[in-house]
């Protein structure tokens, strides 16, 4: 028979009376995902989804990549069904596993029968497949504490499925269960990590980007773009809106004081990302921000940037220490794009000494020349907006 996919559900299996809705938000992501790589059938039996190639033609080596980040999944394998009889297993562990076997020192099996119906139990089916292939493969030795290799039996209503070791899932849960939020995406380390961290709780993802030409250049913003494409590949597709920049941040320069640029400048992107965010139905903002990592992100500090919005802010990085969100953009893929030099706005018209411990009072005095307003009215007329998908072509 075929090789199968098996995604073990994660926290969703806690769940109480909303439990079918993410298991059907869950079964509605997967089968969009394996899409892409063909005809699979994606269903639910038992806390687990079964993704099965329905003909010669699917990419199962792609759909395995792609599942493996799939938000809502704590584990996953791949595995080979067979009929629920003692020879069938054997038979079929030795066709697809035997090789595995050969090149282990040690090995046990584990089994689990879902299906109670079957005449043996657990430990029974372990102690006779593991009889069998004990004997089939002298060389290697039977270890039930430590073993180098486990070969897995599962028992359940359909067929039984054997299969090596299982490998972790993205975990989290299923995009969309836990509604729309935008992400203020520059073009550094740590916002990518925060829109990844963000998804990974069920949250629906869109994003803003400000660009500042000539100060910036095509390639920061293109930057920015790959970097929205490679989070993707967790949090589904996505929109990123591109406003322009330029006008505001050189009215702060013209007509504010210098030590108070990046906070009005902060602020500006707070109220414009919130109303794009009102627009397209999200129902909060998230930013990269870590306290105390620069003059901005002082607790003074960002209660006057985030003064200005009234949704939600949500700061998945706030506590985490540079080598922690530095450790998940690697995993997750964004690192190497994350510190190409292409610089964005936020490093324009920098304050030599900026003011870390700003009161409310201060800052609305500091930007009392500027026409809030006109300003956010005339960025939010000339917002580009770019769906990407990380099966697109990539960016840089």
């Amino acid at each position: 028979m075929k090789e199968i996919f098996l995604l073990k559900l994660g926290e969703i299996v806690l769940k109480g009376a909303n439990k079918r809705q993410f298991e059907s938000r869950l079964r509605q992501n997967v089968r969009r995902r394996m899409k892409a790589y063909g005809n699979f059938d994606v269903y639910l039996m038992q806390s687990t989804l079964y993704v099965e190639p329905m003909d010669e033609e699917c990419d199962v080596d792609g759909a395995w990549e792609d599942c493996r980040s799939i938000f809502g999944i704590v584990s996953l394998c791949r595995c080979r069904p067979c009929e629920k009889n003692l020879d069938a297993i054997f038979e079929t562990i030795e066709e697809y596993l035997g090789e595995d076997l050969d090149c282990a020192k040690s090995f046990k099996v584990e089994s689990k029968r879902s299906d109670k119906a079957f005449p043996m139990t657990s430990i029974q089916i372990s102690q006779e497949i593991g009889g069998r292939l004990a004997e089939a493969h002298p060389g290697v030795e039977v270890d039930v504490h430590h073993p180098d290799y486990t070969v897995y039996v599962e028992v359940r209503d359909l067929a039984a499925y054997v299969h090596g070791p299982a490998e972790a899932g993205a975990g989290g849960l299923p995009t969309g269960v836990g509604g729309r939020a935008m992400v203020l995406l520059s073009g550094g380390i740590d916002s990518p990590v925060a829109a990844h961290m963000i998804a990974k709780r069920g949250v629906e993802i869109e994003a803003v980007h400000f660009f500042s030409y000539p100060y910036t250049s095509q390639l920061a913003k293109d930057k920015v773009l790959e970097l929205a494409r490679l989070v993707t590949k967790y949090s589904g597709k996505m929109t990123v809106n591109v406003v322009g920049f330029t006008e505001i941040q050189e009215a702060i320069r013209d007509n504010c004081p210098e030590e108070y640029f990046t906070l009005i400048m902060r602020r500006f992107m707070m109220e414009i990302s919130a109303r794009i965010a009102k627009w397209d139905g999200c129902g909060a903002l998230v930013t990269g921000e870590n306290l105390g990592q620069v003059a901005s992100q002082t607790m003074e500090a960002m209660t006057v940037t985030g003064a200005v919005v009234d949704i939600p802010i949500f700061m998945p990085l706030i506590g985490m220490d540079k080598e922690e969100i530095v450790r998940i953009a690697r995993k997750i893929g964004t690192f190497e794009t994350a510190v190409l030099p292409y610089e964005d706005c936020c490093t324009v018209f920098t304050p030599k000494h900026p003011k870390t411990k700003p009161t409310l009072a201060q800052v609305i005095n500091a930007e009392r020349n500027l026409d809030r307003e006109a300003l956010i009215e005339r960025a939010l007329q000339n917002i580009e907006k770019f769906k990407l998908e990380y099966h697109d072509e990539p960016v840089i």
